[in-house]
């Protein structure tokens, strides 16, 4: 293996990444790719970091910072803290930040000659129950492209109002409007178009009444009121809603109103705004081994139909 400096850039077909606030200002549909030594390996959250000291095109150092996923997901794809240390050998391949510092998105890294896994897929269905309550993820095998994806697939083109295609354009992504870049997590249905990545918890509280819908992606944790209540009017707006439920058979039914304004919650620089209405759905499989998810997103003000998507998750 040479440790030469090798700086490939072009257009490529994007592996699957987790995406929340990762890709801001990136470009994901172009790689470099280097080889060098690393220099420091930070496990941590939200994501974990490290530096590769290598050269540039014109034989001049510059070390490099490469970003990948949470230690929860680099965990179950085979990582630990021990995975990188300064000396060792890499050789990379990242989304490169749009301008121009040395900053990626890790695409693919060998130490060594040996690639390390960048696998997060959920495993196989090993286990069934006889209720909603419990820990499910997406069988990513089954997902397909559809608009605004939040856990790396392909987004669609969403259909959009005059005044949505005028906030996608006037969008900054590595500006202060994008709530991404400060950690603000999407809305709802974000936990859900999430669980490739981050498992969905589902806390079902029959004493109070309520439903708790928990995503490990920015430790989400929703309530959904079940004690026939309606949405308060002119009730306080929060990124993640306010949801009240209901069953119809064996299917949870949960609305979701009173969003904030949220300036980016497809990626794309569209916003969602008062008007935003999402209904999902949950019906356990007739074997307890997966739940069939679904949702419907209404914003009129900004996306001129609706956006829907269905899913299976694994228990």
């Amino acid at each position: 293996m040479r440790y030469t400096a090798a700086f490939v850039v072009g257009i490529v077909l994007a592996l699957p990444l987790s995406a929340h606030h990762s890709d801001a200002g990136m470009d994901m549909e172009s790689v470099v790719a280097f080889e060098g030594t690393v220099t420091e390996f930070n496990w941590r959250n939200p994501h974990v970091y490290f530096t590769v000291e290598t050269t540039d095109q014109n034989g001049e150092p510059v070390e490099w910072t490469l970003q990948t996923d949470s230690t929860n997901l680099r965990a179950r794809g085979g990582w630990t803290l021990d995975s990188l240390a300064s000396g060792d050998r890499v050789l990379v391949r990242g989304n490169p930040a749009e301008d121009g510092r040395p900053y990626a998105i890790l695409v693919s890294i060998d130490k060594e000659g040996v690639e390390l896994p960048m696998n997060t897929e959920a495993a196989g269905v090993t286990a069934s129950t006889s209720t909603l309550e419990g820990i499910w993820r997406a069988d990513s095998s089954k997902l397909i492209s559809y608009p605004g994806g939040f856990d790396g697939f392909f987004i669609a083109q969403l259909n959009l109002t005059e005044k949505g295609r005028a906030a996608e354009a006037q969008f900054g992504a590595l500006s202060a409007e994008n709530p991404d870049s400060t950690c603000i997590g999407r809305p709802t249905p974000a936990a859900l178009v999430s669980t490739a990545f981050y498992p969905l918890e589902i806390e079902i509280n029959e004493d109070e009444e309520t439903i708790v819908l928990r995503s490990e992606l920015f430790d989400e944790a929703r309530t959904v009121y079940m004690d026939g209540r309606g949405h308060p009017e002119n009730g306080e707006r929060t990124v993640q809603g306010h949801s009240i439920g209901s069953w119809e058979g064996d299917i949870l039914v949960v609305d979701t109103r009173n969003f904030a304004d949220h300036r980016s919650p497809y990626q794309t620089g569209v916003p969602s705004g008062a008007q935003k209405h999402v209904v999902e759905r949950y019906q356990l499989t007739e074997d307890g081994t997966r739940v069939v998810v679904s949702f419907l997103l209404e914003d009129p003000e900004f996306i001129a139909e609706p956006m829907t998507h269905t899913r299976e998750l694994i228990y």
